[in-house]
């Protein structure tokens, strides 16, 4: 195997010009960079990366956790995160935990194992294992919140204002004219599905409605979706509107609206969180609110490089933008 003494040789130049333009090439001039990067190429040179992470106690690996892999959500936020890793010079090591806290801890603890630089957790518990970690090293701790947002937990984070959204997507089918509204909500343990059902009272509150809001827990899968949709449309006095928290969950509820002979908008107009891709071909299209899913991984990724280079000096809360998007599966209320 060729060596970093090797490439020198042929490159001409010392061994730390050849680690600076593997390592910081904007500090080595362009002729030289070319010079050593031909050298690299012809002799198929590698960087041992286990000796620098010895060296340096830097592995340039980052750990993301997330609840459940199978959604479609996560899939997009991943990728933006992998993107501005790559970008950066880190490996991301994905972890799916089924949303279970001793995975989280199984994951938490190559951080504390220095086998990873870093770790953002998608879901809304921090890792057990890590709390004492939080409390030694305060800001400096290379853990990140990504989509959810709780202030009690002492880390950064990059999320959407989900009181505010929620409140939108109500505002529009009471602009519509309906009244009686069926929520269905993500677990409540979460902060986004509190946060979405704080947005969806405030609206009812101002609109004259909260004697007609019906409330109903599902866990943002398409299952729990169609389950409470069901149960809701039952009821002979039920909404004329679905408020879902997932675009997953208004899937379902789209599938229970027809099993139970009726038609979405003309019967039941229906609102979903998220716009994931497959939520503007559906029949009939989904009215969402749509999340900058690949941006708030990027900016996750971002603010965990921040603490890296030891330039924050408190966590962070970055609030993405989101929007209403407004398709077909809403319209208005039925005389």
């Amino acid at each position: 195997m060729p060596t970093i003494q090797d490439v020198a040789r042929r490159a001409r130049v010392s061994t730390a010009t050849v680690s600076r333009v593997l390592s910081t090439p904007e500090v080595v001039s362009e002729t030289t960079r070319e010079r050593v990067m031909s050298a690299v190429e012809s002799l198929g040179y590698e960087p041992n990366h286990a000796a620098k992470s010895l060296r340096t106690l830097r592995t340039a690996k980052i750990v993301v956790t997330v609840p459940d892999i199978s959604n479609p959500f996560f899939s997009s936020v991943i990728r933006g995160a992998e993107e501005a890793a790559q970008a950066a010079g880190y490996s991301v090591l994905l972890g799916d935990t089924r949303d279970s806290a001793a995975r989280e801890d199984q994951y938490a603890g190559m951080l504390r194992r220095k086998e990873a630089d870093g770790l953002i957790f998608l879901g809304h518990r921090l890792p057990a294992t890590l709390a004492d970690l939080i409390a030694r090293q305060g800001a400096k701790a290379p853990v990140v919140n990504g989509c959810e947002f709780s202030p009690g937990l002492g880390v950064s984070s990059a999320h959407i204002d989900n009181t505010a959204a929620a409140a939108e997507a109500m505002d529009l089918l009471y602009g519509l004219g309906h009244r009686a509204i069926g929520v269905i909500t993500g677990p409540l343990i979460s902060p986004i599905s509190r946060d979405r059902l704080a947005g969806v009272r405030a609206a009812a509150a101002r609109h004259g409605a909260e004697a007609r809001l019906r409330v109903a827990t599902g866990d943002f899968s398409v299952e729990s979706g169609e389950r409470e949709a069901k149960a809701l449309l039952s009821d002979p006095n039920g909404p004329s509107a679905l408020f879902c928290f997932s675009d997953e969950m208004a899937m379902g509820a789209l599938a229970a609206i027809r099993q139970a002979g009726r038609r979405c908008p003309d019967d039941i107009s229906l609102v979903g969180f998220d716009d994931i891709r497959f939520a503007r071909y559906l029949d009939p299209a989904l009215t969402t609110v749509s999340q900058p899913m690949e941006e708030i991984g990027r900016t996750a990724v971002g603010l965990l490089l921040e603490i890296l280079r030891g330039a924050q000096a408190g966590p962070r809360s970055v609030t993405l933008p989101h929007r209403l998007v407004v398709r077909g599966s809403t319209g208005p209320a039925r005389r």
